[in-house]
């Protein structure tokens, strides 16, 4: 089958027999950790699967209804196996947060006050957040114009939280401490849930009152914990990336404690109102279908970027995370050395999607953010990093960040067309 395979890719597609050699026999050196990687997938298969039985999921949450959206019975289901999916005591699962940007400053603008102080431990946050807190940009609406102080503890040099920083930073008007679980667009692996544990208790230690929040986007299922299994008090994500399994057309969730929910209601809504209302424009059923094939399709994007760094660093490439190293996001960033390598990747990954596979992809200033931004996507969901894409800020030491696959056999050939356009373009 792998020669038919072989003999499809190199005809149809027209890929160098030396580049499809490169990347299978990278594959074939990946046994044991695509082993340890499915074992985790079938675990939260099996949590994912107690959970809609425990909920007792029927066909009648798949409707909706109009107006206001009382006693929405799909979206109290949702929501409610979201909680219970991440042992927290409430959750807002909904259509109308339209990005992992949105639910995390929904968390952030919910719980903070004037006054209140704000750390973010694990460096600068997420390009489009830092609008969102005041740090860039002229400020309207963003924490800081309301009144909210903000410091950031930078990550040792290895990556690793820096607990001695951060103990001097927290002050009695620290009101929250947040982790970004993922790399974003920095180098580094993403914090793993041994690693939150440890600065959940830490933190905890320090002052119990502290809110610890979580930015969760592309964590969701890399390991068989979540953050608020082990001590975080909120995390946020999107639908359109892990949770939602590529199904989900759009939406956000937050998950926490039920006071810190109650409260990120009544600015996602408001006060008074809260949760209460919110239609969910008919889009239960996919929610939960791709919440129920979520583990698989995180399994196949976490393989597509296994493979990736093993192909690029079998070629000399630095990459990170390294092939064996546990993962906690499904982020792989290599280290291409060039603008031109870096859109060359890019297109690549355009030219293997099965939307808009003719599109050329081009670096332009992207709203939120700080640098020109390339990002390949050809979607079904617009947006959706669940899906292959790879995207890169036009920046020293030029990085590009490769993530998801609906399925494995795809995401794999991204990898393979990503590598063909360096060898046409005299880059590799």
């Amino acid at each position: 089958m792998q020669n038919k395979t072989y003999t499809l890719l190199n005809t149809t597609f027209g890929i160098d027999k030396d580049i499809l050699d490169i990347v299978f026999e990278a594959e074939s050196q990946l046994t044991d950790v695509f082993k340890k990687a499915d074992d985790i997938m079938a675990y939260n298969q099996y949590k994912v699967l107690d959970v809609f039985q425990k909920c007792r999921i029927t066909d009648t949450h798949f409707s909706w209804n109009t107006g206001y959206g009382y006693n929405d019975s799909g979206r109290e289901a949702l929501e409610e196996a979201y909680a219970l999916l991440f042992n927290t005591e409430a959750a807002l699962v909904r259509p109308i947060i339209v990005s992992g940007t949105h639910a995390l400053t929904l968390t952030l603008t919910g719980i903070l006050r004037p006054g209140d102080e704000l750390i973010y431990s694990t460096g600068s946050p997420y390009d489009t957040l830092e609008e969102v807190i005041g740090i860039r940009g002229e400020g309207r609406g963003s924490l800081k114009e309301f009144g909210v102080t903000y410091r950031q503890v930078d990550l040792k040099e290895d990556g690793t939280i820096d607990f001695e920083t951060l103990k001097k930073a927290i002050t009695n008007k620290t009101k929250m401490v947040a982790l970004q679980r993922a790399t974003g667009y920095s180098w580094r692996k993403a914090i793993t849930i041994p690693e939150i544990k440890e600065w959940a208790s830490f933190i905890k230690s320090i002052n119990q009152d502290i809110v610890l929040m979580i930015d969760n986007c592309y964590g969701e299922f890399l390991e068989i914990e979540e953050p608020t299994d082990v001590g975080a008090d909120v995390v946020a994500g999107s639908l359109i990336k892990n949770p939602g399994g590529g199904l989900a057309l759009t939406g956000g969730y937050i998950a926490g404690k039920k006071d810190l929910i109650e409260k990120i209601s009544y600015r996602m809504t408001s006060p008074g109102i809260g949760g209460e209302c919110g239609l969910t424009f008919g889009q239960t059923r996919t929610m939960f279908m791709g919440l129920f094939l979520a583990p698989k399709t995180v399994n196949a994007a976490l393989k597509g970027a296994i493979l990736c760094s093993k192909t690029f660093e079998n070629l000399g490439f630095e990459v990170c995370p390294k092939p064996e190293e546990t993962r906690s996001d499904i982020i792989q960033a290599i280290k291409l050395g060039s603008p031109e390598a870096v859109i060359a990747f890019c297109e690549g990954i355009q030219a293997a999607a099965p939307i808009d596979s003719h599109v050329t992809p081009i670096p332009w200033s992207m709203p939120g953010y700080e640098d020109e931004v390339i990002m390949a996507a050809g979607a079904f969901i617009q947006g959706s990093s669940i899906e292959l894409s790879a995207d890169a800020p036009i920046r020293p030491p030029y990085i590009v960040y490769f993530q998801g696959g609906l399925t494995y056999e795809h995401s794999k050939f991204g990898v393979i067309k990503a590598l063909q356009t360096l060898r046409d373009k005299g880059l590799l």
